[in-house]
């Protein structure tokens, strides 16, 4: 794409909420990106969820809230069909003026996870399925959606509803071309159990793409939704009694020679498979934090409300925390279902990815699988709380093998600051907060 022939672009990072930081440019910087052309505030990637500076933050209070350069990802350009002019967006990253990486920036940590992959010569291949629900927000109570064929608010929930789906055919075209435009490989889209709840299913490939993906996805639903004159939000809970958003990460990994090395040829899986899942399993309390990073996520994580709850592992089995899916062995993989709708995916890929690392650089053996209900089993649980996750991550050991301590000591800081400020929110109007900025 030629970025000149455009009279202003978009370039944005990731911060560690998982929205988009960034400028609008004119065309003619394209050529200059690479260069560091475009400054901004290192400190703008630890604002918390309102937007606000972290009070005390050394980035701002220490540093003088210096600058850091953004370059490209590497990432084609993004055209963002959403807008009424053509404006693409070009995914960046955060440096410092020497060119070292900012250790503040998400997508750097999950660079740094693969990177430990590749150094064994093995290549991680992944995937995403995101639920999202599209809400009417036109009043002072968040409301169900109404349906474009009917004019009706949608009233119950209509699992695989092919009707359904047929009322949202015009979003549900446009999200597709969108995705198609934006090189984003969306695979099936589904009717979930919430009230106006869809799932989208994101084709597999090498996992920073993935998470690439995923991060660009979340914004063209948001942006597509307000173009069709209703919202769309990835909260974790929406609605008190209705089902939450999750999202699904499945992965694996090939050797040098494309090899899956969680194969071993039958539905058990091999050594290095369970190695990872134990490292998934002794990595999931501490990073709750990463999983439900919201205040609004914890109404998610509930015993029987479709959230994993505990650290649990099974074959074939959706209500435990991490399961191995059947099919031919050839496609062995993870299927990590604890993280919210919620979550950055830069974080939450590397906070997976990192604790499967590490259960097979430790030879970690998991617990058995379980069978049967995860609810009804006596397992180790995720942090009850916001409060308590926040601290569990700081001072987590495998935390610190996984992240950069700016990375860590930034979203401590961020998630206190919102928890602070949340507290004094009423809980049912939290989703003024959340509805777009998650």
């Amino acid at each position: 794409m030629d970025l000149s022939q455009f009279s202003t672009i978009r370039v944005a990072a990731c911060d560690l909420n998982g929205q988009m930081r960034g400028k609008r440019v004119p065309g003619d910087y394209a050529e200059k990106l690479d260069r560091g052309a475009v400054r901004m505030p290192l400190s703008v990637l630890n604002l918390d969820i309102f937007g606000a500076d972290i009070e005390g933050s050394p980035l701002v209070f220490e540093s003088g809230d210096a600058d850091g350069m953004l370059r490209p990802t590497g990432r084609n350009p993004a055209p963002l069909p959403w807008l009424s002019a053509p404006q693409p967006l070009v995914p960046m990253a955060m440096y410092h003026d020497d060119g070292t990486p900012f250790d503040g920036d998400p997508r750097h940590a999950l660079v740094a996870v693969l990177e430990r992959y590749a150094a064994r010569g093995w290549q991680v291949m992944a995937a995403t399925e995101l639920e999202f629900t599209l809400v009417d927000d036109s009043g002072d109570a968040l409301k169900p959606v109404r349906s474009p064929r009917s004019g009706r608010r949608l009233n119950a929930p209509g699992i695989l509803s092919m009707w359904q789906m047929d009322a949202f055919d015009e979003f549900l075209t446009a999200l597709y071309d969108g995705c198609a435009a934006m090189d984003i490989p969306a695979q099936t889209a589904t009717i979930e159990a919430g009230v106006g709840q869809f799932e989208v299913t994101l084709n597999h490939r090498d996992a920073l793409s993935a998470a690439d993906d995923t991060w660009l996805f979340k914004a063209l639903i948001k942006g597509l939704a307000r173009r069709h004159g209703f919202a769309a939000t990835f909260m974790a809970k929406p609605f008190d009694d209705d089902a939450g958003n999750g999202m699904h990460m499945h992965f694996s990994v090939l050797d040098a020679e494309g090899r899956n090395v969680f194969d071993n040829g039958g539905p058990e899986g091999t050594d290095t498979l369970r190695a990872a899942v134990a490292g998934c399993i002794e990595g999931m309390s501490p990073s709750t934090l990463i999983f439900a990073p919201h205040a609004n996520s914890y109404d998610r994580l509930v015993p029987g409300a479709h959230a994993p709850t505990s650290a649990t592992w099974a074959y074939e089995n959706r209500t435990a925390a991490l399961r191995i899916p059947g099919g031919p062995p050839v496609a062995r993989r993870i299927e990590h279902r604890v993280p919210g709708g919620d979550i950055n995916p830069y974080l939450s890929f590397a906070a997976i990815l990192g604790a499967a690392m590490i259960g097979i650089e430790d030879d970690m053996t998991p617990p058995a699988p379980i069978t049967g209900n995860a609810y009804e089993h006596d397992a180790p649980g995720l942090a009850a709380d916001w409060r308590t996750a926040i601290e569990r991550f700081g001072a987590s050991e495998m935390m610190a093998r996984i992240f950069p301590e700016g990375l860590i000591r930034n979203l401590m800081m961020t998630k206190r600051q919102e928890l602070d400020q949340m507290s004094r929110i009423p809980h049912e109007a939290w989703w003024k907060t959340y509805l777009e900025t998650v």
